[in-house]
């Protein structure tokens, strides 16, 4: 099949309207990536890098403490949970379709088009709003980095200048696509570098924490109590919502690993597999990091304790200097590889999700564009690439507060379609997954327990952001600017989505059938 060529969805007939074409009569005989370029490892690497531990933590163990207190750990496995459940039903629903698309393929083909579209949506959202914040905090512990590397601190200043910080910023999403487009043996190289160095830094960072701890050195040297894992002790459930939306931010981007299924040895059982691996090596990287961070630096709001406003956005860059000492640089240089790292292993998620878009035809063709010589979506890597770049321009230019609420809304729009995939899985194998024990958890309870919890969480998070107080504190017209711009993207993905089909209605009259599913157990 040619690439220019929209395809058709695996199990789909053409609509019986008269008149209407199918998108496309041939069979899906892969869209021209390179297969069996990834294996577990690979996989693995990709996907710790994508959550990005260093970055992700140094942003989200404040406000998270600062949410539920000494509850941290709890809300932490909380988040954890409904990530483990969703997963169970990715790792089905891949071993079913293994598709690049994922989340635009396996909706669609549950509840049809104009739904999958939309799931495709809040991905594409999600990942161009965090790619933009990488981005912009790369930049950030450059300068920094480069500040503690001199000992001139006016260069950490740097960073505050609008022109420049948006330049730098260009530069990191330039060097970051033109990886991504040189295909995956490039990007795995990079990574296997710049993952194994940001843990070697947390693990350094953990130990050295609770050092000080048992020698009565640490700032509040909290001990351990079992009530930290107890999620019931949180005060109500606002603030339960709210901490694990932030948790739900922190796991976000296991599934990047989902999209390599085309391109993985065995593509219908090592991204699943791999899925697991990394939430599981996330959590247990997250609970040594917050438990070390918590016993050292308590919740209180003054100094160095999790509470203070003022060290919130970025834990590490007031906590490495008393715990680490001299080495507290690495922790700066690391932050800077996991932002770097997770802005470069970020891009595969969108650019192979508009590749599937436009193979299909609910995007234009040029989007299922394949470079001959990399086997990489090469339009589609440049395109999310621009956009992610435009958008932090803009948003940077606006006001600094703009962009750090556009990440708040982050996490609404990773619980939607988590969740909407979620259900998907209970939808496509509402009739297979009954006649084994093991088809009943994983196809059906697991997936379907995950899914609901993480629209609750969307609907109550939505909700609570419509409170100008959530978030920066901005506001139009007396609405929180968070509600506002969770509810933009989404009407911006209808209204995107209807000029679409304006453009190819054919993908949006398909006919998906659910009837005949492979057991798969």
């Amino acid at each position: 099949m040619s690439h220019d060529a929209p395809g058709k969805l695996p199990g789909t007939t053409p609509s019986a309207t008269p008149g209407t074409a199918s998108p496309g009569a041939e069979e899906n005989q892969g869209k021209g990536l390179n297969a069996g370029s990834v294996g577990l490892l690979g996989s693995l690497v990709i996907g710790v890098s994508t959550i990005a531990p260093a970055y992700t933590l140094s942003g989200a163990l404040g406000p998270t403490a600062a949410a539920v207190g000494t509850h941290l750990p709890a809300i932490l496995l909380v988040g954890f949970l409904p990530m483990l459940l969703v997963a169970l039903g990715y790792r089905q629903l891949n071993r079913a379709m293994p598709d690049s698309g994922t989340t635009f393929t396996w909706v669609s083909k549950a509840f049809g088009p104009w739904v999958g579209w939309m799931g495709s949506w809040g991905l594409l959202a999600a990942t161009i709003l965090v790619l933009s914040n990488l981005a912009g905090i790369a930049v950030d512990f450059l300068y920094l980095a480069i500040a503690q590397v001199t000992g001139r601190e006016e260069i950490a200043e740097l960073t505050r200048n609008v022109p420049l910080n948006v330049a730098t910023c260009l530069v990191f999403v330039a060097l970051a696509s033109w990886i991504s487009y040189r295909g995956m043996e490039a990007t795995k190289v990079v990574q296997y570098l710049l993952v194994g160095f940001q843990v070697i830094v947390l693990v350094w960072f953990s130990v050295a924490a609770y050092l000080h701890v048992a020698d009565g050195t640490a700032f509040e040297g909290l001990h351990m109590d079992p009530d930290w894992f107890n999620p019931l002790s949180v005060d109500s459930f606002s603030t339960f919502a709210a901490g694990v939306s932030l948790s739900v931010f922190i796991y976000w981007g296991w599934d990047v690993v989902l999209t390599l299924n085309e391109e993985s040895t065995d593509g219908a059982n090592t991204p699943g597999r791999s899925a697991l691996a990394t939430i599981l090596v996330i959590v247990a990287l997250y609970l040594m990091v917050a438990l070390a961070v918590l016993m050292y630096s308590g919740v209180s709001s003054e100094g160095v304790g999790l509470g203070n406003p003022e060290i919130q956005e970025n834990v590490f860059a007031a906590l490495a200097g008393p715990i680490m000492g001299p080495t507290a640089v690495l922790m700066s240089i690391a932050v800077l590889s996991s932002s770097a790292a997770s802005l470069q292993s970020t891009m595969i998620s969108p650019a192979r999700t508009m590749l599937a878009m436009g193979y299909y035809g609910a995007l234009p063709r040029k989007y299922a564009r394949v470079n001959a010589r990399f086997q990489t979506p090469g339009y589609a890597t440049m395109a999310a690439a621009v956009i992610a770049s435009v958008f932090y321009a803009v948003m940077r230019v606006i006001s600094e507060n703009v962009l750090w609420d556009t990440i708040t809304t982050l996490g609404m729009m990773v619980c939607f379609y988590y969740g909407v995939t979620a259900l998907a899985c209970v939808w496509y194998f509402r009739r297979d997954a009954f006649k084994s024990v093991r088809g009943f958890l994983g196809k059906f309870a697991a997936p379907l327990v995950g899914g609901i919890l993480l629209l609750v969480f969307f609907v109550q998070t939505s909700y609570d952001s419509m409170d100008p107080e959530y978030g920066s504190g901005s506001e139009i017209g007396g609405v929180g600017l968070v509600f506002i711009l969770g509810v933009g993207i989404l009407v911006l993905g209808l209204l995107m989505m209807f000029v679409q089909y304006r453009r190819n209605p054919a993908f949006f009259r398909q006919r998906f059938e659910t009837t005949e599913l492979p057991v798969i157990d």
